[in-house]
């Protein structure tokens, strides 16, 4: 008689197995997609509230800033109706460390210009101060480290935050960086001649836009992504020095970026989100994964959420930015993953799951022997 025979429930153990083999892609969980309304408000920026467990999103055309559920619920966080009237509220981030909320806030002409950093306490609502961003000069701007007379108007951008609660905000016209500390006095921090050292292609639609997304490494600097070339910078916290992180091809029209606990960057175009690593602190960097998204819907941000799940922001921002402002309420925030990522994932569980059924058929074996043998004594 053989061992299965003998044995029938190890015949159902090898059956579950293999049935819980072929249905683990059928199982696994389906991507987080969160549809929400609100009329006009084309959401540039995203951020992720921990102690909440809810999303902030600001948007081009109203002074709000809302909190959206896991369900899609839309609720105003913020309304400070003392900002100018139609200013956009573009980068958002979470300081976790004070709980406030930090927003980039910036004028469009016709109106007058207007760049600053707001920042609201998340248990109160209220506005701890209003840093408004200068420029060195509204008319020039610096080419290779050379002043030229310009019209562009500056945008702040993007903003990220480090452990003491100094802001950095990415300024993506003038290619420099503001830094606000956390009593709201505000600085240019890094005016590096590499961020206008890298060739601009006249005809880019999106020539216009330097310095975007970035982001606060512990380790003591800033990663921030150019969106007209396509380049990502290491800027030292301290003293503003930057260098090129040397990347094996460019992130053609990239915009936000997000950083993963285990160190993963993320950074997202309207086009794909990049999946990023770096053995060597950001000398260099590779891709490792890069993702399509759906150019329609114009995601600008990425954002970890809950669990280290990764979230791109579709808030038809062009649109928004083209005078369709009536036509549009419904947008989503969408999870993204990385199919080499969750391939991995599968490999371990079908190793670990083939690890504990040999682990259990030798089991079985032995306690076999050890009956055989008992009788064979007490015979």
């Amino acid at each position: 008689m053989s061992l299965f025979e003998s044995n029938p429930s190890t015949i159902r153990i090898i059956f579950f197995t293999t049935v819980f083999i072929l249905l683990c892609p059928a199982l696994a969980r389906n991507p987080h997609i969160i549809n929400f309304r609100s009329p006009n408000l084309y959401p540039e920026g995203i951020a992720w509230d921990p102690s909440a467990q809810h999303f902030l999103v600001g948007s081009l055309h109203h002074r709000t800033i809302n909190s959206i559920s896991d369900a899609g619920v839309v609720q105003t966080l913020i309304s400070d109706p003392t900002l100018p009237v139609n200013t956009s509220i573009l980068g958002l981030t979470v300081d976790r460390t004070t709980n406030r909320l930090l927003a980039a806030v910036h004028s469009d002409a016709p109106l007058p210009p207007f760049n600053a950093l707001a920042a609201y306490d998340l248990r109160t609502r209220e506005r701890l101060f209003l840093s408004i961003l200068q420029s060195p000069n509204e008319d020039t701007e610096v080419q290779d480290g050379i002043e030229t007379p310009t019209t562009r108007r500056q945008v702040a951008n993007d903003v990220a935050v480090d452990f003491k609660g100094n802001a950095y905000v990415t300024n993506s016209a003038g290619n420099f960086i503001w830094k606000v500390n956390a009593n709201g006095e505000s600085s240019i921090f890094s005016r590096s001649p590499l961020f206008t050292r890298y060739p601009i292609d006249p005809n880019d639609p999106y020539n216009y836009s330097g310095l975007n997304g970035i982001a606060y490494i512990s380790k003591g600097y800033l990663l921030v992504v150019q969106t007209n070339t396509g380049k990502m910078f290491k800027v030292d916290a301290d003293d503003g020095t930057a260098r090129l992180v040397l990347l094996p091809e460019e992130l053609t029209w990239v915009d936000g970026m997000a950083v993963r606990k285990d160190g993963v960057v993320l950074a997202v175009s309207h086009k794909k989100l990049w999946f990023l690593k770096s053995d060597d602190s950001w000398g260099e960097g590779v891709v490792y994964d890069k993702i399509a998204l759906d150019e329609e819907g114009f995601a600008s941000s990425v954002i970890v959420g809950a669990e280290d799940r990764v979230y791109v922001l579709y808030g038809h921002v062009l649109e928004g930015t083209m005078g369709k402002v009536q036509g549009r309420e419904v947008f989503r925030i969408e999870e993204v993953r990385s199919e080499k990522e969750s391939g991995g994932q599968k490999v371990w569980i079908l190793v670990m799951v083939g690890l504990g059924l040999a682990y259990f058929l030798f089991w079985r074996f032995q306690m076999k022997q050890l009956v055989t043998n008992m009788d064979k004594k007490t015979n």
